[in-house]
């Protein structure tokens, strides 16, 4: 399958941290491509947007997707990537009503409209469905929804012949992460604390894993599930575990333990063979673009990706 169809490619959260980087790449591939983002500016920001005639930037919430395309007298859609949606798992507790409508209304809307304009749905599954042998996506609200998002998607795909694709992110960092307040990301709050001198906040108790994957690689697995991936399963992690205490460790400063957060999983790693199968290869490894962000040059490794060697 390809992404290359007719119409307008519609981005959910295009204003967002991944939702910015994926706008570039695809404006960079696709030179004669027309973008859509639409973006309620709850994480993402006006900083993001890219400054292109190809791409227009829309505000609102995915629960209103089709009177916002309506509104706006918006042509056909050729592909829709659905990156819009809640995605903290500690403030999801204090937040459940907003979980709900950002994930489920929101996300049974972006259906409804792709199967109006039979486009092609590139949906951003979250990794912590396969914590704990799949026991983790019932820890946290954040969790449940995007489960049960997968859910539907594939019985609506059974239903009625949605064509969809399911990608999961593991811990994705990079240029233009959020790095400040209640949702920023680990690499983000690590970097921030290391450029004020201050320690680093581990949470306790260190040990817990995760599989750090590069926006770049991200954004480059998006676009390969889109193209030639079909259904559920591409997992789009390094397959590597970091200790959190390990990465503050790379920083090389102090480290400062916090309590505990609720709803935490304690391990995270991708099975990335699916992913893999398509042709895609993580590039980027985190222990390499910490050693240059501490050298002062953390956003070459952005700049510079197709310079480094695989890893």
């Amino acid at each position: 399958m390809s992404d290359d169809r007719d119409g307008l490619t519609l981005v959910t959260g295009g204003a967002g941290f991944i939702g910015g980087h994926l706008i570039r790449k695809l404006l960079a591939k696709a030179p004669g491509t027309r973008i859509v983002s639409v973006d309620n500016y709850f994480t993402g920001s006006r900083d993001n947007h890219i400054q292109d005639d190809r791409v227009r930037y829309l505000e609102g919430c995915t629960t209103d997707i089709a009177k916002i395309w309506a509104a706006h007298g918006l042509g056909r859609i050729g592909t829709v990537h659905h990156l819009g949606e809640y995605s903290r798992i500690p403030q999801s507790f204090d937040e459940p009503d907003r979980v709900w409508e950002f994930n489920l209304l929101g996300t049974k809307e972006v259906v409804s409209l792709c199967q109006e304009h039979e486009a092609r749905l590139v949906y951003a599954g979250s990794s912590s469905k396969f914590g704990n042998g799949g026991r983790d996506e019932h820890l946290n609200p954040y969790a449940w929804t995007k489960a049960k998002n997968v859910e539907y998607l594939r019985n609506y795909g059974d239903w009625f012949g949605l064509d969809y694709v399911i990608t999961y992110f593991y811990n994705v960092y990079g240029p233009g992460q959020i790095s400040t307040g209640t949702y920023a990301t680990v690499i983000g709050i690590f970097e921030e604390q290391y450029r004020l001198g201050r320690p680093l906040t581990v949470v306790e108790p260190g040990t817990q894993s995760r599989d750090f994957t590069h926006v770049d690689d991200i954004v480059e697995g998006i676009l390969i599930c889109a193209a030639k991936g079909s259904g559920d399963g591409y997992l789009l992690g390094r397959g590597e575990e970091h200790r959190v205490i390990d990465v503050a460790r790379m920083f090389g400063a102090p480290i400062e333990f916090v309590p505990a957060r609720r709803g935490e999983r304690t391990r995270g790693r991708a099975d990335n063979s699916r992913a893999r199968a398509l042709g895609w290869e993580p590039r980027i490894a985190l222990r390499d673009y910490i050693a240059q962000f501490r050298a002062g040059t953390g956003t070459s490794v952005h700049a510079s990706v197709d310079q480094l060697a695989p890893v």
